[in-house]
């Protein structure tokens, strides 16, 4: 008898540790709005500590309510190319956000809602750490990481080509679409196989980004020139 209460005891234990960890596991993620100066509302998420916006940024305007400069996708590409104002194009807003020029993300009248900031390099590298990224993976530049791009996508990729190989699970709500970018000479590059995000983080008179393919799982890292436009994720202050 000893030995059979024993045996249900250590049973009753196992499935307790059991149940508590898929509790833990399923445990849903903290999420919230924030209203930008346009009167834009954006769903927004906690990962890592970090409240991050779900959607990409489509204001008009800066904090301030000064307007941006607005260069249609597809105008004559030496006005994109030599834009010096903080500037902004769109091919479906609504859909895709805005993209900005770098001269829009270093503003000194602040491009993100107020209580709010463009997303840093660092952001991203605490967000990819957060994800499942090997920390020495995300300081490098290029391709890293694993499958972290399938965790930022929608489900089931949708929004992307059907032939997508990052086979999204929405686990986070980051809800990435492929809102391409605009070049530095003004081309744009709007296929719907691309993310680019633009981050506030200088490197000399370049900005580093992150880059999410069709065709990778990994997420890229590097610095480009401050004319081309990309899409901006904000994360709270």
């Amino acid at each position: 008898m000893k030995v059979l209460r024993f045996i249900t005891i250590s049973a009753l234990l196992v499935f307790s540790i059991a149940s508590c960890g898929k509790e833990e596991q399923e445990q849903p993620l903290e999420t919230s709005t924030v209203t930008d100066v346009d009167g834009n509302t954006y769903n927004t998420v906690k990962i890592g500590g970090k409240w991050w916006m779900t959607e990409n940024l489509k204001t008009k305007r800066l904090a301030d309510g000064s307007e941006l400069n607005f260069v249609p996708i597809f105008a004559n590409d030496t006005i994109w190319a030599n834009a010096s104002l903080p500037s902004y194009t769109f091919l479906n807003d609504s859909i895709y956000g805005c993209l900005y020029n770098q001269a829009a993300v270093q503003s000194v009248k602040q491009l993100a809602p107020e209580g709010w900031h463009v997303a840093t390099d660092e952001d991203w590298k605490a967000l990819e750490l957060a994800i499942g990224m090997a920390e020495e993976e995300t300081e490098k530049l290029a391709w890293r990481g694993t499958n972290q791009a399938e965790l930022l996508l929608p489900l089931y990729s949708e929004g992307w080509p059907t032939n997508s190989v990052p086979f999204g699970n929405d686990k986070y709500k980051m809800r990435i679409l492929p809102a391409g970018c605009r070049l530095f000479n003004g081309i744009p590059s709007i296929n719907g196989t691309t993310a680019f995000f633009w981050t506030s983080t200088l490197n000399g008179s370049e900005g580093y980004y992150r880059y999410i393919d069709s065709k990778k799982k990994t997420i890229f890292r590097q610095h480009t020139h401050a004319q081309y436009g990309m899409s901006i994720r904000c994360v709270k202050d």
